[in-house]
């Protein structure tokens, strides 16, 4: 129940999502809608922006390795990181004007480990307030957070097109110390007692359900591939910005959306089955851009991946929870290791076909092995779907 002295709570959820939103549309993706931009206006060769976003994975997976140490003060470790993810912002433009392009891995790959303490931290904090309020039912509107994020930077990135990309991730870093204030007002209001970070061993897990775990890897490599460079595709086919600029737009509104819809339609569900039927509407959105990559192709298959990737997302961690109620923090963590992985796969093969195979277009191809990987993996998926309903208060 809420006290005189904690923040009401539409001012936690809120908080939650502008954390979400920082952490994930700029910490994670704001390269996406940039990176079309950077190459035009010569601030990037075409092989470093694979290098550029496999760092900012790489530094996602050491962050979620390392997010048990802030997991007894969420509050402690979200603040440094939302100003991590600012800085970092910042930084980029600057250091490619001094011409040390050089640092940007660097700079990507610290705003990767600031982003996955952000996403760790605002679960355990908000999830936790909303709980101890009897609220908890309204926690699945804090992960619109990242739908919202992925949008309002594709939006900034689709109307300022026509600016030098530098004064776009500047105008993002402005953004990121903005969001910074309110998260920081509303969580001092909350309540700061310490909890006990659980210790999560996945080493087992991996023996005990190593083709789970590898699904939720392929769910990372597959939709990494678009997520990277679906902007960069579609300027291929319409040189203006305020054409291919949509698709990142579209991807995060898709995202969005899709958290109230399988709250609304996919309640009821076995896990695996909507796991699978996500992970089917990802493999035709990686589809399209191998058969045709027309405008039109690519605007589908940002709605495809994005409306998918969150889905996946929840359906794949609650289904880990099933099959551990007791203690699924070891499994979620094997899973989270996978995804993270698979996320780096992606830009290094785009890399190595790029690089490897004369006259191969490496993102067709990463298109087409993220396609079999997501198809196969679905029809497993499909096929073991024996675990009971989604209940509506989880997918709320």
């Amino acid at each position: 129940m809420e006290n005189n002295r904690d923040a009401p709570t539409w001012q936690v959820i809120g908080a939650g999502v502008v954390a979400l939103a920082i952490a994930m549309g700029i910490g994670r993706f704001a390269f996406t809608p940039l990176l079309p931009l950077m190459l035009r206006d010569g601030a990037l060769e075409g092989g470093s922006g694979a290098t550029w976003a496999a760092a900012n994975y790489a530094g996602y997976l050491l962050g979620a390795l390392t997010a048990p140490l802030i997991a007894s003060r969420p509050d402690k470790g979200m603040r440094p990181a939302l100003v991590g993810i600012a800085a970092t912002t910042v930084a980029i433009p600057l250091a490619v004007s001094l011409g040390w392009a050089g640092l940007g891995p660097l700079l990507r790959g610290a705003s990767g480990v600031f982003s996955a303490w952000v996403l760790v931290g605002t679960s355990a904090w908000c999830l936790t307030e909303l709980a101890r309020r009897g609220r908890a039912e309204a926690g699945a509107w804090v992960y619109t957070g990242v739908g919202i994020g992925i949008a309002l930077t594709g939006i900034l990135t689709w109307l300022g097109g026509g600016e030098p990309s530098g004064y776009l991730w500047l105008g993002l870093g402005v953004i990121a110390s903005l969001g910074f204030a309110p998260v920081a007002y509303v969580m001092r209001r909350g309540r700061r007692e310490p909890r006990d970070a659980s210790r999560v061993t996945t080493g087992k897990v991996w023996r005990r359900e190593p083709l789970l775990i590898l699904a939720y890897g392929a769910f990372g490599f597959g939709y990494i591939v678009p997520a990277t460079f679906l902007p960069v595709m579609a300027r291929r086919q319409v040189d203006d910005p305020l054409i291919f600029g949509l698709t990142w737009p579209l991807f995060g509104l898709a995202a969005a959306l899709s958290v109230a819809a399988a709250a609304r339609w996919l309640s009821g569900r076995p896990r695996r089955r909507v796991w699978a039927l996500a992970q089917t509407a990802m493999a035709i959105g990686t589809a399209l851009p191998f058969l045709t990559q027309s405008i039109w192709s690519l605007a589908a298959s940002a709605v495809f991946v994005g409306g998918s990737f969150m889905i996946s997302t929840m359906a794949g961690l609650q289904l880990a929870r099933e099959l551990d109620p007791e203690n699924p923090a070891p499994l979620q963590a094997a899973m989270t290791v996978a995804f993270a992985v698979g996320q780096i796969l992606g830009p290094l093969l785009v890399q190595a076909l790029g690089t490897g195979l004369a006259g191969v277009d490496p993102l067709s191809v990463s298109h087409a092995c993220a396609t079999i990987v997501l198809a196969v993996t679905a029809a497993w998926l499909w096929a073991g779907s024996r675990a009971p309903a989604i209940s509506k208060e989880e997918t709320r």
